[in-house]
């Protein structure tokens, strides 16, 4: 798993997210205050640990004899980067979030999902079953691997064409689902007309200053798999959490549109809220919102991929892992209490 999760562009057929010729520095502290770090590794299965504070490196550290040249895979992170992007083309007057997905996929025109609004993907209230944590090789998210990263269909809407249930109307409920996700993507390449790794190249990756070349897995018909598999540095994941740590902004200038990134971290209905879309967390637009007090939210993944962000704070720590399982709750608890030992020892 170490393996893999460090090394998905040389096992999978891939998109790339091009870099700019030169990368934005990213500053090192030259005496960084006590953090915990090595007791958090000691006792972790992270593959990295990066802490930023605004644009300056106050840890950066590997295990499993991984190094900053690692491109580390996603999982579910890549999401907040599809929910980012979707921001472009709302801002561009490409797509709508009140049109429904069949307008930008005409193979969705007779199924269930091409009736579920964009906004209603980008929250995960679509209505339509999903079973995401479900064990087992029935389990909706499991077929969908299989017909996408595992090439067992012809890729793109095939992908999603057999979850085709209802459970609800949409728009009243949240239920983590992959499926919203994969149908956003393809509801984003219809409103773009390119591939959604040269997007996120024009969009992010070049204007943030990015080190390396990301690469994004692609399906049997060459779509992106939305759901998941963007891998990356360490570092340009940090970049990332920066940028949106300054809800957009880089040395003065708006990379992506200021009012969508605090939409995106903002519960837009109440069954979205911190403690109603789910016992701890609440949802925006494919970012978990993890404090009700004050902004602060998370791109997240199985086996332990995250990037939490505390735009008051200036702080973003991005973990890659291999967990003990897909879900380990234990181990994500534990993130989440060392992002708040980080906190307050930086305050102090």
């Amino acid at each position: 798993m170490v393996g893999r999760y460090s090394n998905m562009p040389e096992l999978f057929p891939t998109h790339k997210v091009a870099k700019p010729a030169l990368p934005r520095d990213l500053k090192v502290a030259e005496k960084a205050p006590e953090l915990g770090v090595d007791a958090f590794l000691d006792n972790n299965r992270n593959t990295g640990l990066l802490i930023l504070h605004g644009d300056t490196i106050l840890a950066e550290r590997y295990q499993y004899d991984r190094r900053p040249g690692n491109r580390f895979e996603s999982a579910s992170m890549a999401k907040t980067v599809l929910g980012m992007l979707v921001g472009f083309a709302v801002a561009e007057n490409k797509l709508s979030l009140d049109d429904r997905a069949d307008k930008y996929v005409p193979a969705l025109r007779s199924h269930p999902y091409g009736e579920v609004t964009i906004r209603n993907l980008l929250t995960m209230s679509s209505g339509m079953q999903f079973h995401e944590a479900a064990e087992g090789k029935d389990a909706e998210a499991a077929v969908m691997a299989r017909l996408s990263i595992g090439q067992q269909s012809a890729g793109g809407a095939a992908t999603v064409l057999p979850f085709a249930k209802r459970e609800r109307p949409q728009g009243e409920r949240f239920n983590y689902s992959s499926g919203d996700s994969q149908v956003l993507g393809l509801a984003l390449r219809g409103a773009i007309g390119k591939p959604i790794a040269d997007y996120l190249s024009e969009k992010i990756w070049q204007p943030m200053g990015a080190e390396l070349d990301a690469a994004w897995l692609i399906d049997k018909g060459g779509y992106e798999v939305t759901f998941c598999c963007l891998s990356a540095t360490l570092r340009d994941w940090g970049r990332f959490g920066l940028l949106l740590a300054n809800y957009g902004a880089l040395d003065g200038k708006q990379i992506i549109p200021e009012g969508w990134v605090k939409a995106a971290i903002t519960p837009s209905a109440p069954h979205l809220q911190v403690g109603r879309a789910t016992r701890h967390n609440g949802y925006g637009y494919q970012t978990w919102i993890t404090s009700a007090r004050e902004p602060r939210f998370a791109a997240l993944g199985i086996w332990g991929q995250a990037i939490y962000v505390a735009p008051l704070q200036k702080v973003v720590i991005v973990h890659t892992a291999i967990h003990t399982s897909m879900r380990d709750l234990d181990a994500r608890g534990r993130q989440f209490r060392f992002q708040d030992d980080v906190l307050a020892k930086l305050s102090n």
